[in-house]
């Protein structure tokens, strides 16, 4: 039997939580140079997978296959494609530096209790996410993905309720409370979503009659899977539903804002940068290649929704006074983006989409994180307690600026080529909608640079005069984020070469072609005419 590659990048970082919550609570340091460690080898695997993935070989590689609940169908089974090979690879490469970010964020503020193991539960949680984010990239049978799509909500509750923002405005009673709330919120919206996707796992196996992705796809083929349109409908709306949640999705994006808001800046990166992605990568593996007359039929409704999402999350981003709400509605506008090149059924818009999955996910990690840096320093979230950082603090308003601009998604940074080829592809199958999508890109550059000139420009304001600028550590941890947007922003084809090969298969899934350009079919019709 080959290596099971796959099982083992997914059991590191779950070891690794493992230990680094056995760790003595007086050895904080220790636990965090653990977790660090068992991150770095994860990275090392993630990096394995992409050597050893060939892009233009089968669908799924490094597949592995081994009964599971063998009376119900249900098998341990893994496999990635290009698409999830970029994914495991982002979320791998995330985690080391959202453990640099937080290195002091879960220390005790009182050390007169021994039993008190915050900082270990903390670095655990966040390697507990990462295996069962990880595994859920790599898992092809349907009921093995559900069970970590779900099961990972549980450390990220813990990790928004129990190790909140410190920078919170009002007394501790009061930032307990809205810690309390957004966990809360998180986990009930992704639970609803959680339980009527069950019942359409339930739904899938009754028709199908068993949970594997890539038998069903093969009996789908051969016109042996027998599935009336009206329950493809409601089997795809079941799986739809949980994914545009976890997406998220207008109008079920509300938990984002909280969950983001009260949550430690590395653990805000961990949810929109690696957590929602899932949600995303779901609709493309699963909505696509399940239910491709249905994601047809949904498409124009879906696309409205992407659209408004994008419009919507960039407007309130423009009017927010809060640093981290203003990325949070920022990043329900990218996501718009996101579901929108899923949906435009065009191989530019797809390839685009899961560029833009791992772009935004870098872009996010470095503007997220240094103002978590800036954050710290100042203790407010609040945009107006700034003013004057670049004089006294230029690394920081450096590193700042260069994460607001990827954000904008400016040429010569990674996000631009990826909301590019969105748009293309878009365009070239809903010219309306694409038109309209690009006024997100208008109001992107608008909420960013007015964030800008507020915080890092102007007079100094008394209580930043003394901020200092990024440690060694906090350069360290966002220098390789500024230079993976740079890198990719003017060479994203280490990227494009392992994605659009996945891209082919799930528009050979729809039975799909992309459309051809209007100006060629109307000097086609011209000759023809002659």
């Amino acid at each position: 039997m080959s290596f099971p590659l796959l099982t083992v990048t997914a059991a590191v970082p779950a070891v690794g939580a493992v230990l680094t919550a056995a760790v003595p609570a007086a050895r904080r340091t220790a636990a965090k140079w653990l977790a660090l460690l068992f991150s770095l080898a994860t990275l090392a695997l993630a990096v394995l997978v992409a050597v050893r993935f060939e892009p233009g070989g089968a669908r799924y590689q490094l597949t592995e296959s081994h009964a599971w609940i063998a009376d119900f169908g249900v098998r341990y089974e893994l496999g990635v494609d290009g698409i999830a090979v970029a994914l495991i690879g982002l979320t791998a490469l995330l985690i080391p530096f959202v453990i640099g970010a937080g290195w002091n964020d879960a220390d005790p503020l009182e050390t007169s209790s021994s039993r008190w193991r915050p900082t270990q539960g903390f670095f655990a949680l966040i390697l507990m996410v990462e295996a069962m984010v990880i595994i859920s990239f790599e898992a092809t049978d349907v009921f093995l993905f559900y069970i970590f799509f779900e099961a990972m909500l549980i450390p990220m509750y813990f990790l928004i309720g129990g190790f909140g923002d410190r920078a919170h405005a009002g007394s501790d009673e009061n930032a307990a409370a809205q810690r309390s709330y957004a966990a809360v919120k998180f986990l009930l919206y992704n639970l609803v979503g959680g339980l009527i996707m069950l019942a359409a796992v339930i739904g899938l196996y009754v028709v199908a009659g068993n949970f594997s992705l890539q038998e069903i796809a093969a009996a789908r083929a051969a016109g042996t899977l027998d599935m009336a349109t009206n329950t493809e409908r409601l089997l795809f709306l079941g799986f739809f539903f949980a994914f545009a949640v976890k997406a998220p999705l207008w109008p079920l994006h509300t938990w984002l804002p909280n969950a983001m808001g009260e949550a430690t800046a590395p653990v805000a990166v961990l949810i929109t940068a690696v957590v929602d992605k899932v949600g995303t990568f779901a609709m493309l593996r699963f909505c696509l290649g399940l239910f491709p007359d249905a994601s047809k039929w949904a498409t124009p409704a879906i696309l409205v929704l992407a659209l408004i999402s994008i419009v919507y999350g960039a407007l309130v981003a423009v009017g927010q006074r809060d640093i981290k709400r203003l990325v949070a509605y920022a990043s329900i506008s990218h996501f718009g983006f996101i579901i929108m090149g899923i949906f435009a059924m065009t191989s530019q818009g797809q390839s685009g989409a899961t560029l833009y999955m791992v772009n935004h996910g870098i872009s996010t990690a470095a503007l997220m994180l240094v103002a978590g840096f800036l954050i710290s320093r100042r203790g407010s979230r609040l945009i107006a307690d700034y003013g004057g950082v670049q004089k006294v603090a230029p690394v920081l308003a450096g590193t700042f600026l260069i994460g607001g601009l990827a954000t904008l998604s400016l040429p010569g940074l990674a996000p631009f080529v990826s909301e590019f080829l969105v748009l293309v592809g878009t365009f070239a199958r809903y010219p309306v909608i694409g038109i309209i999508a690009t006024i997100g890109i208008v109001l992107a550059a608008l909420y960013t640079l007015v964030l800008y000139q507020r915080t890092m420009t102007g007079p100094v304001k008394e209580e930043v005069r003394t901020m200092k600028d990024l440690r060694l550590r906090e350069v360290l941890v966002v220098a390789p984020l500024i230079a993976l947007l740079i890198g990719l922003g003017v060479y994203p084809k280490p990227l494009t070469q392992i994605v659009n090969p996945a891209v082919e298969h799930t528009m050979s899934d729809v039975h799909e072609k992309d459309p051809k350009p209007q100006v060629a079919v109307e000097a086609k019709n011209g000759e023809a005419a002659k």
